[in-house]
């Protein structure tokens, strides 16, 4: 705007430098930025030229050119050239790490300075400017420095220890995240014909830079034109025929590959996020519809109903920015097509990019903002178009903008009263607490195994701002496949020293090692092997467990499924790894089964851990890890709270880990903290539920041991304690809750049991009515408001509650028929 208000002056040039600075340094933010260069080039256009639609098209290539030139040169290009110089003088010249990084870097400075100097020696402004533009954007992007500066230090957290220009550049393409395919690619019923060797991969070696792996370029018998249908994965391919009506065995056609775009990545993943904004939105359930004015909400669940995310906008913000559309076109088409196109590319372009797969653990809508920002500047037009409207019946200028302002007021007024419950974010500190009650879960100095994002963020914060438990080594399984982090777990954290790993970084460097296929050794048929022993035959590459993979390659390989670890009791009680009234339960060996056709490199770093801790260091897994990353040890579990550890004594429950009675007890109801839980003012959305629901189940379970030894005071306190600190007004009941039920009445708590089974009984049904009523897009409420009632009708059939046992099975088969 500062631009197109100076264009005529000397100075002009002056702004477009500032925009190529913050076009640099918003690189470091979002590459989000970048779609806003069309938009800036039809500014510059209009102001500088009659508008021709032949104009029009060379000023959309031009600004294409410049998005691919900044996303494919500056950003990854850049770097991967300097990379490539380095590898030369390094591998190829025998020079010193960081020479050709040097090298590079001298001969660009001294092209762009010569570039610049020439331009103003021949007096040539338009190479002048542009060449200044390309250094500012530069410097902008120069920022990003920081995180190789940083990555040097070694710090606690690192991801990718983008330290040297190798890692950097694999940290700039986003490698660890893959591709999908854009225009053409294969569809889910494409067979792979062909995996061919692409450009080498390399990585930093003792004295230079070794290829350790190549691209895969991976060919297919069908590819076709903007694929949509392209995973192959078995759950996507049941979500498509919700949405493309493909005959069984026919492969996806162009149509089809339309029709699921159009269905689900146009309407289901931008059009319902955006009419969340301007419209209303129905709940904070994953797949959540829109609310229309004309929707009277009656006959819906409570979870729906009283949800704080339920906002209802009356269509008011989508019908004054449409108003604001209809006025700027009116006005200044020009203006039009440029927000139009920074609104098409935010929105409708940016689904074509991202080709969302028909599954997602979370709903996508933060991915449009960009959308949604500029549909609100058509929201502030349509003020104007309003005291437009008015103009006719006001004269007054004053009185119009009045009267204009009052009426349109009425929209932000409504939207912050509709959202403002579900945006507020104060007194909300259960993602912090959730991780200091799993942190408080373990013993001194142990080591925390954990399953993803919401496991782990909130921990590194509570570690590393807040110093909370900073003896617990935090290592998050999904990381362990990686060599740089395994790099990072055989260094002090804090107060975590180095984890007792004796795999050398050649056995688990990345390509090395990414898993291990099972390939059964007839002589240990039915056999388990010493897992000391194989880990001895890991760190050797020994030919005992090669086997030919691709070729002349060969790849370890573990030979048997049964594994046993060596217990020295006497060790075991010194280590105090086992509580006292336990000890004589310490068994002579482990014995597990791991009951997978591959193990990956993280399941490697366990077995290592296990062979050589020695009982030393706590080991746990946090309970909400997949039970496929527990590697068949299940039966040495011992349930602390919110983390199983590991312990030489065999469960003799069917249950996943032995309650340690008063350890939990200890950390459930002395070390936990639940912060405004019991706010009902609070807005806890679905993400923020599993949580609790987990917690809930754990205090069922240590409430449980504790009255079947006996210990009625405890339990009863384990049941209050558990419903005050998170009770139904603030933490809906879940599906854990019924288990509380045969407890509660055994304890003499009736009239709270009687509550519990009407209130789930009551929502089940309801929820059930509602959700069986309309398109199927998620069957999680269905099932899990079934499972609810199938829990109710059963506790109350065993507590001799009949009438009541057979009321909810009554309602349970109205609704389980209809899903038969």
């Amino acid at each position: 705007l500062k631009w197109e208000e100076k264009a005529d002056s000397s100075e002009a040039d002056k702004w477009l430098i500032l925009i190529a600075y913050m076009m640099g340094l918003s690189i470091g933010v979002h590459l989000l930025n970048l779609l806003a260069i069309p938009a800036l080039a039809f500014i510059y256009y209009f102001r500088k030229n009659p508008a021709t639609l032949k104009g029009m098209i060379i000023t959309f290539g031009i600004s294409a050119v410049i998005i691919v030139f900044i996303q494919s040169f500056i950003i990854p290009g850049l770097p991967s050239i300097a990379g490539g110089v380095e590898i030369f003088f390094v591998n190829s010249m025998g020079m010193p790490f960081g020479t050709g990084i040097i090298i590079f870097l001298l001969l660009f400075l001294g092209l762009v300075i010569y570039g610049i100097l020439y331009s103003i020696r021949k007096n040539m402004r338009f190479l002048n400017t542009a060449l200044l533009c390309f250094v500012f954007i530069l410097i902008g992007y120069s920022t990003y420095m920081i995180i190789p500066i940083r990555s040097g230090y070694n710090p606690t957290i690192d991801e990718n220890d983008p330290e040297n220009i190798i890692s950097f550049v694999s940290y700039l393409k986003r490698e660890q995240y893959g591709d999908r395919p854009l225009l053409k690619g294969p569809v889910y019923t494409s067979e792979l014909v062909a995996q061919e060797e692409g450009a080498a991969k390399y990585r930093k070696a003792e004295d230079k830079y070794e290829v350790f792996d190549h691209a895969i370029i991976q060919k297919y018998d069908t590819e076709v034109l903007f694929p949509r249908l392209y995973s192959n994965t078995p759950q996507h391919i049941e979500e498509y025929k919700k949405w493309v009506n493909v005959p069984t065995g026919a492969k996806p056609t162009l149509g089809d590959n339309l029709a699921f775009f159009f269905n689900f990545q146009i309407n289901q993943m931008y059009w319902r996020y955006f009419l969340w904004n301007f419209v209303g939105r129905e709940s904070d359930i994953q797949h959540a519809g829109v609310i229309w004015p004309w929707e009277s909400g009656e006959n819906l669940p409570e979870r729906i109903a009283d949800s704080k995310a339920r906002n209802n906008f009356y269509m008011l913000p989508f019908i004054l920015g449409i108003l604001g559309v209809i006025y700027q076109f009116k006005r200044r088409k020009e203006d039009t097509l440029v927000v139009g196109l920074l609104f098409f590319l935010t929105g409708f372009a940016l689904v074509i990019y991202l080709n969302s797969p028909p599954i997602e653990p979370r709903e996508r809508d933060y991915a449009y903002v960009g959308s949604f920002y500029t549909f609100a500047v058509w929201i502030g037009l349509g003020v104007l178009a309003i005291a437009d409207m008015l103009s006719k019946i006001l004269k007054n200028n004053m009185a119009r903008a009045t009267a204009a302002t009052a009426v349109c007021l009425s929209v932000p007024i409504i939207m912050a009263a509709e959202g403002w419950d579900d945006h507020d974010r104060s007194n909300r500190y259960h993602s912090v607490d959730s991780a200091i009650n799993l942190l408080e879960s373990c013993a001194p100095n142990a080591i925390l195994f954990t399953n993803g994002d919401n496991d782990t963020f909130p921990l590194w914060y509570a570690q590393e701002v807040e110093g909370v438990r900073t003896d617990v080594r935090v290592a998050v399984l999904s990381y362990l496949n990686t060599d740089w982090y395994i790099d990072q777990m055989k260094r002090q954290a804090y107060k975590s020293m180095p984890l007792p790993i004796s795999m050398e970084n050649k056995t688990y460097r990345q390509g090395t090692n990414d898993y291990l296929p099972y390939v059964e050794n007839a002589k240990l048929k039915n056999s388990a092997i010493d897992l000391k022993q194989f880990m001895n035959l890991v760190n050797q590459n020994h030919q005992a467990i090669q086997v030919n993979y691709s070729g002349n390659r060969t790849i370890l390989s573990y030979p048997t499924k049964k594994f046993y670890l060596n217990v020295d009791p006497a060790q075991v009680a010194a280590a105090n790894a086992v509580p006292e009234n336990r000890r004589s339960e310490i068994v002579n060996r482990i014995d597990f089964t791991i009951n997978k056709s591959m193990i990956e490199k993280k399941h490697l770093l366990i077995m290592d851990l296990l062979a050589n801790n020695n009982w030393e260091r706590p080991i746990y897994f946090s309970t909400t890890v997949n039970s496929a990353d527990f590697m068949g040890l299940q039966d040495y579990f011992q349930l602390e709270g919110l983390a199983y550890r590991i312990v030489p004594v065999k469960s003799p429950n069917p249950a996943v880990g032995t309650v340690a009675t008063d350890i939990m007890y200890n950390n459930m109801m002395t070390k936990f903290k639940w912060r405004e839980m019991d706010n009902p003012n609070v807005f806890y959305d679905e993400n923020y539920l599993r949580f609790p629901a987990n917690a809930r189940d754990k205090y069922y379970r240590l409430a449980k041991d504790l009255y079947e030894k006996g210990d009625l005071e405890r339990s009863k306190k384990v049941v209050d304690h558990v419903f005050t600190v998170m009770p139904d007004e603030s933490i809906p009941f879940d599906y854990y809750v019924p288990q509380f039920v045969e407890l509660m009445i055994k304890m003499g708590n009736e009239k709270k049991a009687n509550e519990i089974i009407n209130t789930l009984t009551n929502r089940s049904d309801k929820a059930l009515t509602y959700y069986l009523a309309q398109p199927v897009l998620s069957d999680v409420e269905v099932q899990t408001n079934l499972y609810t009632l199938n829990q109710l009708m059963n506790v109350t059939r065993v507590m001799g509650m009949a009438d009541k046992s057979k009321e909810i099975e009554t309602i349970f088969m109205k609704h389980y028929s209809k899903v038969q």
